[in-house]
């Protein structure tokens, strides 16, 4: 009687783990093929603001990034994909505990940049960020 219990959770737990992957992979934000131009707000350490528009046939905004010589974005291939690691000149400091946090339209991107799906006329900041680790 207990192992039957103990089987039937198991199998609703990993039902539900199934439906909600589904649905992610379903909802989640798609490529968009073809020319665009995004919007790059680059938020530096002391406070400054530089702008530029990306125009690119690139579908994520990590390639999108790499490949715009006008913002000089440098970084490296981690476990999450692109590390951001300089921007406009300004890198990040482990010594500083400084990293680049991406956003769109304000709010923090679930995803790293290269996990990021862009679309003609969005817009997203990189921000130098201080940790606190």
């Amino acid at each position: 009687m207990k192992n039957q219990k103990a089987r039937i959770g198991v199998l609703i737990l990993l039902a539900a783990a199934a439906l909600l992957a589904a649905v992610y992979y379903f909802a989640r934000p798609q490529p968009v093929a073809g020319a665009k131009t995004v919007t790059v707000e680059v938020i530096h350490g002391d406070g400054s603001i530089r702008t530029a528009e990306l125009h690119t046939d690139e579908t994520y905004l990590g390639p999108a990034l790499l490949s715009s010589e006008e913002l000089g974005v440098e970084g490296e291939n981690g476990p999450y994909g692109l590390y951001i690691q300089t921007v406009d000149g300004e890198t990040a400091s482990d010594a500083d505990r400084t990293y680049w946090s991406l956003s769109k339209d304000g709010e923090t991107t679930p995803n790293g940049a290269d996990l990021t799906p862009i679309a003609d006329g969005e817009r997203y900041e990189l921000t130098l960020t201080k940790g606190s680790w």
